[in-house]
């Protein structure tokens, strides 16, 4: 489960967005960028908030960005840093491209390996938990892979590249719509206007 809190946050996560996204070399988009879905994933240590998001620059493609919320800077992940913002509720939290944090890849490892899913997310406002509805559906396909502890290699493009003490992923920065149903180890997500399954993530 996902605890999120009724918040205000200043700069917003598309703001951030909109700012880190140009500095990316598998980004060419234009026009206003704009929310297309979003699911979470837990941290088995609740310490680290872990999210899948998909966003729209104009009328382009889907794109695919994994992010990361920390309340105090990770070591050694610089150059993975989004930005950094002011929640109301939770005070300053350090935003990271997922795909360079440890935490959200030995926990997309797991929900692949597990065939798991997207955390129910509750949200906290005064006091009282309401459970809120996921607009992505993510879905890992179940692999015999060892777990995932450390990054070892990572190269930025479409798509990232992480390499892992176990294995390595990539992550489609824009998904792939072509789905073989035999694959196993994928995570693939479906959201409004695309309920067929699109790969996310692939285990090589």
């Amino acid at each position: 489960m996902a605890l999120l809190h009724k918040a205000q946050i200043t700069p917003s996560k598309l703001e951030l967005l909109a700012a880190w996204l140009p500095t990316r070399p598998w980004y060419d988009g234009e026009g206003p960028l704009s929310r297309v879905a979003a699911a979470r994933f837990d941290d088995p240590a609740g310490e680290v908030g872990v999210e899948t998001m998909l966003v729209r620059a104009g009328d382009g493609p889907v794109l695919h960005v994994p992010l990361t919320y920390r309340g105090a800077p990770l070591d050694g992940a610089e150059e993975h840093l989004i930005g950094v913002t002011e929640h109301s509720v939770l005070g300053k939290r350090w935003v990271y491209d997922g795909t360079g944090d440890p935490v959200y890849v030995a926990t997309l490892v797991e929900v692949i390996r597990s065939a798991g899913s997207e955390a129910v997310e509750e949200i906290e406002s005064d006091g009282a938990r309401v459970t809120r509805e996921v607009d992505l559906t993510l879905t890992g396909s179940g692999a015999e892979v060892a777990p995932a502890t450390a990054i070892t290699g990572h190269a930025d493009g479409d798509p990232t590249v992480i390499a892992t003490d176990a294995l390595t992923l990539n992550v489609n920065r824009v998904p792939l719509i072509a789905v073989d149903p035999a694959d196993r180890g994928v995570l693939s997500g479906c959201w409004s206007g695309q309920e067929t399954p699109a790969v996310l993530v692939h285990l090589r």
